[in-house]
């Protein structure tokens, strides 16, 4: 476990609930190729707060890397979604380009 990681999962205890920091722990998991924990904290955070919109982008490309391109399509699309819902233009557009390129690409 890395000393970043560590540092984290100590916020959380204070903070269970913040959704920044369940995001950054994702993260740190994707930087040390935890692939499955870093999917799982992305869900998490998902149960906790469905409108941390950065998180769709984020969840989608790990989901790709995971070869499973129709949970990312799902998550884009969710996100989208969100985005509209919550008028967050510049998370809308990133998350349309990357559904198109998954859309081209299956």
């Amino acid at each position: 476990m890395s000393d970043r990681l560590q540092q984290l999962q100590g916020f959380l205890k204070d903070q269970p609930d913040d959704p920044f920091i369940l995001f950054a722990i994702a993260k740190e998991y994707e930087g040390l190729n935890e692939f499955k924990k870093a999917e799982e904290s992305y869900l998490y955070l998902k149960s906790i707060d469905a409108k941390y919109v950065g998180l769709y982008y984020h969840l989608g490309q790990l989901q790709e890397e995971l070869e499973n391109p129709e949970a990312a399509m799902a998550t884009y699309v969710e996100g989208i979604v969100i985005a509209k819902e919550i008028k967050d233009h510049h998370a809308l557009s990133e998350l349309q380009g990357v559904k198109v390129n998954l859309e081209m690409g299956l």
